[in-house]
């Protein structure tokens, strides 16, 4: 038993860092999503997902995305304190538990885990984004989540999105583009960032507010 647990342990620091050199060819939520598509019959399904290199993507990217989902990603260990608190007195007020995950927790669970918010699933998520922060540079941590993440059913990362939404590859998305790839990410298969609903359109708006009051694409020299 001590030795499985050992096992696993050294897996899973091989496995993320490995992350350094080697781009993630697929992640666990592209592959659990393969997976329903199969047992849905959803034959004309695909896994939309082309990697880009951090220049690749355009700045307006990355800071939309910070600006719409961790805000203090530059300065945390992979975990928002505030966030997290601020989630649990409402959970104590309302009995509901809202998402409180940073871009290092929302990378790790996308990486190597599925989704839901049982107990232990949150453990393993906490674990591996210590291991991401541990082992990894901020830009390396941002650059996956870019890459990884979904912004629509089945498409993953910033250029199939660009392409799909806009007709144009990543490192050509402006700042509105962006704005609207990054306001669906609560819910990228409700949304849809080409033909933005009100609700897109105006969190769009917020988190273009939001990127200016960071100080625009300078802010990312903080990472």
């Amino acid at each position: 038993m001590i030795y499985a647990a050992l096992a696993c342990i050294a897996g899973s620091i091989l496995a993320v860092l490995a992350l350094r050199w080697i781009n993630p060819p697929f992640t666990s939520f592209m592959v659990i999503r393969q997976i329903e598509a199969w047992q849905r019959d959803q034959q004309d399904f695909e896994i939309q997902y082309q990697w880009r290199y951090w220049n690749q993507i355009s700045p307006e990217l990355f800071l939309a995305v910070i600006a719409a989902e961790d805000q203090k990603y530059p300065v945390h260990y992979g975990f928002d304190t505030d966030s997290i608190r601020h989630a649990l007195n409402t959970w104590q007020k309302t009995g509901r538990l809202r998402g409180a995950s940073t871009i290092t927790q929302q990378t790790a669970k996308n990486l190597y885990l599925w989704s839901g918010r049982s107990a232990l699933r949150k453990a393993l998520e906490a674990y591996f984004a210590m291991l991401l922060e541990l082992f990894l540079e901020k830009k390396r941590i941002l650059e996956i989540y870019a890459n990884i993440v979904e912004f629509g059913n089945g498409i993953y990362g910033a250029e199939s999105a660009s392409i799909r939404y806009f007709g144009r590859p990543a490192r050509r998305l402006t700042e509105a583009q962006a704005s609207q790839l990054a306001a669906v990410l609560p819910s990228p298969r409700k949304y849809h960032a080409g033909r933005p609903s009100a609700y897109v359109a105006q969190r769009s708006r917020w988190i273009r507010r939001q990127m200016a009051q960071l100080g625009g694409i300078l802010y990312l020299q903080n990472l």
